[in-house]
Formats: C-alpha cells, structure tokens, sequence
C-alpha cells in the first residue's frame, strides 16, 4: 500500500486501532444482523412485515448489511462502507420511531460507531474521488 492509499497516514497508532476495533465490531454484528435477514429468520420477517415494504426490503436490507460489513473490512472501501451503514442506520433509527416502535437505541449506537469510521477515513473520500477524474 503506497502512502498515497493510507486514509490514516498522518494518525497515531491508538486511532489506528481503534478505528480496527469498531470496524471488527462492526462489521460482526452487521454480517449477523443481514445475515439473519437474508436467511429470513423468522424475527426479521415479522419485523419487516411491520415496516410494510414488503419482504424484498428485508433481503435488500441484507444485502447492504453484508455488504457494508465486507466493505468495513477492506482498507480501500472502509470509508464507503461505513458511510453506507450509517446511513442505513439513519433510516433503522428513523425506522424505530415513526413506524415499529421499539428501542432504537442498538441502531443508534451502530451508526456512532460507523460514523465514527467513515469520518476516521474521510481522507479515503478524497482519495477516490481524485482517482476518478
């Protein structure tokens, strides 16, 4: 990895390993949570069956966790993946207030913690898009 591609050069060890933590932490719990919506655990079916979209919200759901969780994982795509899990996690919090009532607290914590990421390597976003033009 050139120093060019480091989205954390300039940052201490400490940041270094903490943005490692939540992005492992992270990245577990989001392949559990949209693995147990692709496999259409019963939980989430019923969950989503109160959101009213339908069940291929459930699976496209899913998609994204899992996704976003594998992106967490890869240094070139962290900063994106943890961008799109916020956001996810924006609408889940919304999700909790205004339609299935419950606790939002979990999706709260989840998007600090992938926000915390995405903004650790908000130098990433500035290294891909200066690489497309």
């Amino acid at each position: 990895m050139t120093a060019a591609y480091s989205p954390l050069i300039s940052q201490s060890k400490a940041v270094r390993v903490a943005s490692w933590a939540l992005r492992l932490l992270s990245a577990a719990v989001f392949l559990a949570a949209g693995g147990a919506k692709i496999a259409g655990v019963p939980m989430m079916v019923a969950i989503f069956d109160q959101v009213g979209f339908g069940q291929w919200f459930r699976v496209l759901t899913g998609i994204v966790e899992v996704g976003g969780a594998i992106a967490l994982l890869v240094t070139a795509s962290t900063a994106f993946g943890a961008l799109t899990l916020a956001v996810t996690m924006v609408f889940a919090v919304l999700t909790h207030l205004f339609l299935i009532g419950g606790n939002p607290l979990p999706a709260v914590v989840l998007l600090a913690m992938t926000g915390t990421v995405a903004w650790l390597h908000r130098r990433s976003f500035a290294v891909i898009l200066d690489s497309l033009r």
